[in-house]
């Protein structure tokens, strides 16, 4: 990802370009969107929460100093929202079957078995590098800039993540 290309978009975004929105977003949404649906665990739900994130992402952007890391900045937006989001819905008691089917495997349209597995059994930080790597397709290197890691953390975990997943997804074809 080319960060000062992304910084250039955001000051003109900020001058008024509202065309300049497009290239954010384009380079930008991927990472908070992992990060939310680790948290929510719920496709729907993570997709509302990264529209309401860049909404009030926008909204305050005088909040952000250019110069650093405006993905992470995003991600935390994101995940704030997300947390709450998760403690008011555990606040909910859900009845209806048709609200948790996804936990069922009711519908085909919601999470794969390998994401959820994902997860239930990795760490955050395992979760959303390996959604990055291997789901969006981001390099090492553009991960750790938005992670704001070392390369060398950024594979180590991406490589253990796999390792954990292939570890138990080769147990259960076992039993």
């Amino acid at each position: 990802m080319n960060t000062d290309k992304l910084e250039r978009k955001i000051a003109a975004f900020r001058a008024g370009d509202g065309r300049a929105f497009d290239y954010i977003y384009e380079h930008t949404h991927k990472p908070v969107y992992f990060a939310i649906l680790y948290i929510v665990k719920n496709k729907a739900d993570a997709e509302d929460l990264l529209q309401e994130t860049f909404v009030r992402a926008l909204r305050s952007l005088e909040g952000y100093t250019a110069g650093t890391n405006f993905t992470g900045w995003l991600v935390q937006i994101g995940k704030r929202l997300a947390y709450n989001h998760a403690a008011h819905a555990a606040r909910e008691v859900a009845t209806d079957f048709n609200e948790q089917a996804w936990k069922w495997g009711a519908h085909e349209h919601e999470l794969p078995y390998l994401f959820e597995l994902a997860q239930q059994v990795l760490a955050e930080d395992e979760y959303e590098i390996l959604m990055l790597c291997q789901t969006a397709g981001y390099k090492r290197r553009e991960v750790a800039a938005m992670l704001n890691m070392p390369i060398g953390t950024v594979t180590w975990k991406n490589n253990e993540a796999l390792k954990k997943l292939r570890k138990i997804l080769e147990k259960e074809g076992d039993a």
